[in-house]
């Protein structure tokens, strides 16, 4: 292996902690986070990590001259290929620091964007990574590379008279970007019609949602004897995975793996997971694992609830809390989160790697979910699109005929889906 190849693989880590930042979260935690980022990715190897903080940004440097002085000799003694800057930096940054260290630099958008692209297996999750990826591209076209403002002419499709070389390229990525969106709404579409098949199935679905490395995969794997992937790894899981799952009682329900949340997600994909994301919205009961043995573990907490929220999951959807990796306290500090946990409602401690917990877990699901779906004959006039379309949308539509007056519609729904209709 050439000596260019090895310095590749070798990338260090660095979070700027600005003062100026009202949002700052823990700059210790968010490293923490940040090399973990990194050591998700193969073949790299994080030699060295660091806060830097910073009273304000630098618009062309990010940093100021002294430190950047200060890294170069830093990451040259460490023979260095990767930057990682755990937060945003401009194009115009990236171009200056890249020249200035002589490395490849990487924000925290662009860390994610190669995990997801290094993960995404299935056929919708591959296009929600390139759509994405695409995205981000298209933002970094601004003035960053002076070579792209050449003038260039030319037969039409690559550009007439007097078209920049910034302008073609942007281009170029909207064309690419209308295809991949017509190939992602026909693998949408297809997953509605396995959506809708689900649903009329009479089992509930289970959805399991969490910070990234929460533990998802480990305790689906548990319960579903599924080898799904599960690592001590942030992204693990980028695509669903469902199963069929009985519960001790007899009951059947479909469990759900979903891909980990992560704080400040860039939003190009949460646009493009949002696919993705969606299985939460047709649960039946949500259930949210928490890694409660992590020092940020509130923190996590709260932006799970903030991108549920974003997905539009409300109140209507029943949620357990799962108190995942207790395996992992001292037992005074075990004993007194399960003391916690019992003091609140649909809150469980429990171990996805022991099974401790998990005979609890599965009474409250059963508990939870005792609306089995039941069959309705519904007459509906033909003013009443709205409510015919969301009927479809829900999949819960098992026979229509058409009569004079409007639609004769048959359904297999639960509680909660009858409820929200009759509020339409």
């Amino acid at each position: 292996m050439d000596e260019t190849a090895v310095q590749a693989m070798r990338a260090w880590v660095l979070h700027p902690d600005i003062k100026s930042d009202r949002e700052r979260r823990d700059p210790e935690v968010a490293l923490d986070e940040a090399t973990a980022l990194a050591a998700a990715l193969p073949d790299l190897e994080v030699v060295g990590s660091e806060v830097v903080r910073l009273p304000k940004v630098q618009p062309g440097m990010l940093f100021g001259k002294g430190k950047i002085a200060e890294l170069k000799q830093r990451l040259h003694d460490a023979e260095v290929g990767l930057v990682l800057i755990d937060g945003p930096v401009s194009p115009v940054q990236q171009r200056n620091l890249e020249k200035e260290w002589k490395v490849k630099l990487l924000d925290r958008t662009g860390l994610i964007l190669e995990i997801f692209s290094d993960r995404a297996r299935t056929r919708e999750g591959v296009l929600q990574v390139e759509m994405a990826a695409l995205t981000y591209q298209r933002t970094r076209l601004v003035r960053a590379w002076t070579h792209l403002e050449r003038q260039r002419g030319g037969l039409g499709f690559v550009g007439g008279p007097g078209e920049t070389q910034i302008e073609a390229d942007r281009r170029a990525i909207d064309e690419q970007l209308t295809r991949l969106k017509k190939q992602l709404a026909k693998v949408v579409k297809t997953r509605e019609l396995h959506r809708a098949a689900r649903a009329k199935v009479p089992y509930p679905i289970v959805a399991l949602v969490g910070y990234t490395n929460a533990g998802k995969s480990t305790l689906f794997n548990r319960m579903t004897g599924a080898s799904v992937m599960a690592e001590d790894m942030l992204f693990a899981t980028l695509d669903p995975t469902m199963r069929g799952v009985e519960l001790p009682s007899g009951k059947k329900v479909i469990l759900s793996d979903t891909v980990g949340f992560i704080s400040d997600l860039p939003t190009q994909l949460v646009a493009a997971f949002r696919a993705t994301l969606e299985e939460v919205l047709g649960a039946d009961l949500i259930c949210h694992v928490r890694d409660i043995a992590h020092s940020n573990t509130e923190e996590q907490a709260e932006d799970v609830g903030a991108i549920l929220k974003q997905l539009g999951v409300d109140g209507e959807i029943p949620q357990l809390e799962l108190w995942n990796k207790i395996d992992t306290l001292e037992p005074d500090a075990r004993e007194a989160l399960e003391t916690l946990a019992t003091r609140q409602e649909d809150v469980l401690p429990v171990s996805a790697l022991t099974g401790a917990g998990l005979d609890a877990f599965y009474d409250a699901i059963a508990n939870a979910l005792d609306d089995e779906r039941s069959e309705r004959k519904l007459t509906l006039s033909f003013s009443e699109g709205r409510k015919r379309a969301w009927l479809h949308e829900q999949g819960v539509v098992e026979d229509e005929q058409q009569t004079d007056e409007g639609f004769a519609i048959t359904v297999m729904w639960t509680p909660r889906q009858e409820h929200q209709f009759r509020n339409l």
